[in-house]
């Protein structure tokens, strides 16, 4: 399986401008302990933000269907999907300690015996599910690659992620205000965050879970070389603002780029 970083530098039309002992200096002055962007506890109310993810007939789609979770993490979306009614649930992660998380909950809902948790596998599905993963991946284009190959005939792949590299706080953790990602340098905030995480991470990809500068144009154009097509791309503007989901104004504003995907 890819792993969920990304190997070499944010393209350098992406680059940022403010840098050195100045762009240090103020990040470690004004948020010296970062900005608590760093992605936590799977929030409540999980079956209704699956369902906001991939549409309200979401788990009638999967029931008595087999799924892949494609980087599960601590396995919370692949153990609801199992107390929904999935015949068949398989988290994927690289992360042993996710796999062990997400077996421990699945044995405390009762779903274990439909649930498994692996680093890869060879089982095919009818749906393969995604969130909140290709702006992380080292290799989108090999992913949705593997993806295809892990679909049943007819089976399809749904992906939901974002915030994507252009949006105000594209850059998670470390957006310590609207588009900072965008302002200060890649080594003047790695190294803001080295006061406070000490991985040693030097550059975005080195971090956990990895940053790879996806855009909106970036993912359809990944798509549209691979063996993947889109049967539907949406693009949800930040709430509120229903005019950057204009195609022009979209990499702006999208908070969440949902799609369905099918075999060419």
């Amino acid at each position: 399986m890819a792993r969920l970083n990304v190997d070499g530098p944010i393209p350098e039309s992406m680059a940022m401008i403010v840098g050195g002992r100045l762009g240090y200096w103020i990040l470690k002055t004004f948020w010296p302990g970062g900005c608590g962007r760093e992605d936590g506890a799977m929030p409540a109310g999980l079956d209704a933000r699956l369902r906001q993810y991939f549409g309200d007939d979401f788990f009638e789609q999967i029931r008595g269907k087999t799924v892949i979770d494609f980087g599960c993490g601590p396995g919370h979306e692949t153990v609801e999907m199992a107390r929904q009614g999935a015949a068949r649930v398989i988290g994927i992660d690289i992360q042993q300690r996710m796999l062990d998380a997400g077996e421990a909950h699945a044995r405390e809902q009762g779903v274990a015996e439909r649930c498994s948790f692996v680093t890869h596998t060879d089982e095919k599905a009818d749906f393969v599910i995604s969130k909140d993963a290709f702006e992380h991946f080292d290799d989108p284009e090999g992913v949705l690659a593997l993806m295809a190959g892990l679909l049943k005939p007819g089976g399809r792949v749904l992906a939901a992620f974002g915030p994507t590299w252009f949006h105000p706080y594209g850059g998670h953790l470390f957006s310590v205000f609207p588009w900072s990602h965008l302002v200060f340098t890649e080594k003047a905030l790695i190294r803001w965050r080295s006061d406070f995480k000490s991985d040693g991470a030097t550059r975005f990809n080195e971090v956990e879970g990895g940053l790879n500068g996806m855009t909106i144009h970036r993912f359809e154009r990944q798509v549209a070389h691979g063996p993947l097509q889109l049967e539907v791309l949406d693009t949800r503007p930040i709430r509120g603002l229903g005019l950057l989901r204009h195609r022009w104004l979209r990499e702006f504003g999208s908070s969440l780029v949902v799609c369905r995907m099918a075999a060419r």
